[in-house]
């Protein structure tokens, strides 16, 4: 008997009630597949609490214990896991699921703007309909007018890839308008053309100014005022444990993502996963003991790969994003930047996190803007986000930036 195609994915419900649900994949391997899950669980809003990978290099067992909303579509969740695990072919007469929805090219870009009359929150509420919809913001530009109006440009993919059809299109535009309300002036959603998305690029590079005082990219020995990152990373190796294999010992801190960012980190560096385990202690520690080899099948052993890599995920597990608030003249902005997977990818519900926690904090936003920049020697996405001080910020800008840093680290 073959691997049926729903039991490459298998969701477990908790049995009583504050039990995590069990997540269960098991499919051909590839590098980089754990990350790739790991970000889908993320953008799916649920937490990891426990891991187990385990792979013999071509087939992989892989058990997520997951909580999070009561509201997650747990049929979609399982759509999009079986979409990231690699097509199975004929083998020894087998048959074996293969995924038909691999997307083949770059998804189509549609440009969504809309006119409205402004309100508090309302860049959040957009946000949150178009996550819902599994529409992803590829860069947005809003900006306020002086008479209380807003015009906004998002550039947005479709994860479901039917935005070109009329009743996908009628769909979002009906999602919107309902949360949107009386407040709406006009709205239209179009396909764009490369040549458009072209000319939308801002430049790759961002001032000097920027880059050297808001986003200090060297791990410092001792991180500023103890709220803004991790308390506490260490990253250990060892060759001596394993014939094979170079074992990984992570102890940490826990954050939202913080399984993602470490894949993310491995895969980056082509690194493969033979086993792994990730558990959460009391007081939000974490531990994590990986088993992983080289692209060639080989241990780490060179000292110089060794301390870069250890460099990198205390790097990533410290500070995973980078949050400050600058002073532009008589304006005050608000810049996040986090780092872009090797692939293209970036971290999921960034922008979400960021206009929650400043609708929470009561704090209205002028302008925003997303785009990807280089920064040292990669590619970063980075949120510059213009607050509205009309009436003066009612709250320090320190505690602004804490405000969203916790949000984005899921310590709110």
């Amino acid at each position: 008997m073959g691997i049926l195609y729903d039991d490459v994915v298998i969701i477990s419900e908790p049995q009583k009630d504050g039990d995590p649900t069990v997540l269960t994949v098991n499919c051909p391997d590839k590098t980089g597949l754990g990350c790739d899950l790991c970000r889908i669980i993320l953008f799916f809003g649920l937490n990891i609490l426990r891991g187990d990978v385990s792979t013999d290099g071509k087939w992989c067992y892989i058990v997520f214990w997951v909580v999070g909303k009561n509201r997650t579509r747990w049929s979609l969740l399982k759509t999009r896991l079986i979409e990231a695990c690699p097509s199975c072919s004929s083998a020894s007469g087998i048959s074996y699921y293969r995924s038909e929805l691999q997307p083949s090219k770059p998804p189509d870009v549609f440009l969504l703007n809309f006119c409205c009359h402004d309100r508090k929150g309302l860049l959040h509420d957009v946000t949150e309909v178009l996550c819902e919809l599994e529409l992803t913001i590829k860069k947005v530009k809003v900006s306020t007018t002086p008479d209380g109006k807003v015009m906004d440009l998002f550039f947005i993919t479709d994860t479901r890839e039917l935005l070109h059809t009329k009743k996908r299109k009628d769909e979002t535009i009906e999602h919107l308008i309902e949360i949107l309300g009386d407040a709406i002036i006009s709205i239209d959603i179009d396909l764009v053309g490369p040549e458009i998305t072209a000319c939308t690029q801002a430049s790759p590079l961002l001032p000097t100014a920027i880059t050297e005082d808001a986003f200090d990219l060297e791990l410092p020995d001792l991180a500023r005022g103890g709220t803004l990152r991790s308390d506490y990373v260490s990253v250990m190796m060892d060759n001596t444990l394993s014939p094979a294999h170079t074992l990984v010992q992570i102890m940490c801190q826990d954050h939202k993502g913080l399984l993602y960012d470490i894949m993310r980190t491995l895969k980056d560096y082509n690194i493969q996963i033979s086993y792994g385990r990730f558990t959460t202690k009391p007081r939000g520690k974490c531990e994590i003991d990986l088993f992983i080899m080289q692209a060639d099948g080989k241990k780490i052993v060179d000292p110089n790969k060794q301390n870069s890599l250890s460099s990198r995920l205390r790097m990533e597990l410290f500070r995973p994003l980078r949050v400050a608030i600058v002073s532009r003249g008589p304006d005050t902005e608000l810049l996040v930047a986090n780092p872009v997977e090797l692939s293209g990818k970036g971290r999921p519900l960034v922008f979400y996190d960021i206009t929650l926690a400043l609708k929470m904090l009561g704090t209205c936003i002028f302008s925003a803007k997303v785009g990807r920049h280089v920064i040292g020697d990669r590619e970063w996405e980075v949120y510059r986000v213009l607050l509205d001080e009309g009436e003066g910020l009612s709250l320090p800008k320190n505690k602004i930036e804490e405000g969203v840093w916790k949000m984005l680290m899921g310590w709110e």
